[in-house]
């Protein structure tokens, strides 16, 4: 499946119709120490929020649908049993459906969308309670008399008469997969001589999901900042005595310092070493002096992930700096970010972006592998995948979706070298970053991306 050109409408409707300045990239030294951003008091959190969700439905829903065709758009769920794109069209204070709730997105003549809710909120008043206009039906004059939700849907559909009704179904990609099949039998029902009209287009609800607003980008680099800021302190003499403190120790420290500041994380952060004449230790062991130290972790604010890994190392009495050899490593990751960014051209499948990338990583001579994911409302987010860790050859369906522009990428990957200074032993510098395309699809950092250890001694 992949996505039709040209996209030239969407792209204008995100560049024109918002402040694209906001997106715009900002340099920071790496000699500047990154910072903590404390988050804003829950309330003012969700008016960011509120005003992100907004424009979504008002700027990218209608795109999208007039790009796909797409006339209905029924999202229908249950209590606990939500579809993935409910997270992102619902309010910062809406934390789960209620009973059964449907959302209806029909496109109307003028390029807008209706959005009404049968069941759920209004989402602060993004979306309109539908009520019936007819008198209640008997069970004689209707099949749907005893369940008012499905009736209220038929007469929703039957007044629009949509040539097609799009519903979440789809094999490949869990975000376009949201209709269970529990609730997929009772809605078809519901739909009656409708049914006929169902379609598939996995792309909207994976492309809704998938492109970010300009507005968000602020917010977001400040969270990517005090992610640095976290690690620099996990990765420093404040958390780590070498012969005492553990890799548990460590993940514990982040962990609780994630909680102080109001964040999240999605998954249990790891930290491992890799040690001269013992490779890769993963599992809770005491940190050594010589140790390389490697951390992968992610956060969670107002609903934006992150996902980050980073390297540090542990000096020996007398050393200043990592040995040369681990150095040379880590610059060849650099080297990898560089070149994938580089191939990480709108239009281009990841699969694509993928062979080019390590063809070029082959032609200067350095050893790695490309596991890049798209990232935004969920961390493994919506979009093409560029490798997996054991599909370098390409990645079926998921690497074939077309990068777009207005999107967020953890470019992750790693360099292996043998290490002189531990008898030509390999190391792996592991490396994950967050970067983004704009608007235009030019390649940003979202903050910055280490060059440099994080030195502990």
């Amino acid at each position: 499946m992949k996505l039709s050109i040209p996209l030239a409408a969407l792209f204008f409707t995100l560049v024109f119709a918002a402040p694209v300045q906001a997106q715009a990239p900002v340099y920071v030294p790496a000699s500047s120490p990154a910072r903590v951003h404390a988050l804003p008091t829950l309330r003012e959190q969700a008016v960011e929020q509120q005003a992100w969700l907004e424009a979504r439905l008002n700027r990218v829903l209608p795109t999208l649908m007039a790009e796909y065709g797409v006339d209905m758009w029924i999202l229908s769920m249950r209590e606990y049993a939500e579809d993935p794109v409910f997270w992102s069209i619902t309010s910062p204070t809406t934390f789960a459906a209620r009973r059964r709730s449907i959302y209806v997105m029909t496109l109307q003549p003028d390029g807008s969308v209706e959005r009404l809710a049968l069941g759920g909120s209004s989402q602060g008043g993004l979306f309109e309670a539908f009520r019936s206009s007819r008198p209640a039906p008997t069970q004689a004059t209707s099949e749907l008399a005893g369940n008012e939700q499905w009736r209220l849907l038929r007469e929703l559909i039957e007044d629009r008469d949509p040539s097609n009704i799009a519903l979440n179904i789809d094999a490949a990609w869990a975000f376009s997969d949201g209709l269970h099949a529990g609730e997929r039998e009772a809605l078809e029902e519901a739909l009656g001589p409708y049914v006929d009209r169902v379609v598939r287009e996995p792309r909207l609800a994976l492309n809704y999901i998938a492109l970010r607003l300009p507005e968000m980008m602020p917010r977001y680099r400040k969270i990517m900042e005090t992610v640095h800021a976290v690690i620099a302190q996990a990765f420093s003499n404040a958390v780590i005595t070498p012969g005492e403190t553990t890799t548990e120790d460590v993940i514990w420290c982040m962990r609780q310092r994630v909680q102080e500041l109001g964040y999240q994380v999605w998954f249990q952060p790891s930290v491992d070493v890799s040690r001269q004449g013992e490779g890769r230790i993963s599992g809770d062991t005491v940190i050594q002096a010589g140790d390389l130290l490697w951390t992968d972790f992610g956060v969670v604010a107002m609903n934006l992930h992150t996902d980050t890994q980073h390297l540090g190392y542990v000096l020996k009495p007398g050393e200043t700096q990592a040995p040369t050899g681990l150095q040379q490593c880590i610059a060849d990751s650099n080297r990898m970010q560089e070149l994938l960014l580089e191939e990480m051209e709108p239009g281009r499948t990841g699969n694509d972006i993928l062979a080019a990338t390590l063809a070029r990583v082959s032609a200067e001579g350095i050893t790695g592998t490309v596991y890049t994911h798209p990232i935004g409302d969920h961390g493994h987010g919506a979009g093409p995948l560029i490798g997996r860790w054991d599909g370098q050859e390409g990645v079926p369906i998921r690497g074939d979706e077309v990068l777009l522009a207005s999107t967020w990428h953890s470019i992750e990957l790693q360099a292996t070298r043998n290490i002189p200074e531990w008898g030509d032993e390999p190391a792996n510098c592991r490396q994950e970053e967050e970067a983004y395309l704009d608007a235009d699809g030019e390649r940003h950092w979202v903050y910055r991306r280490q060059t440099e250890f994080h030195l502990v001694w």
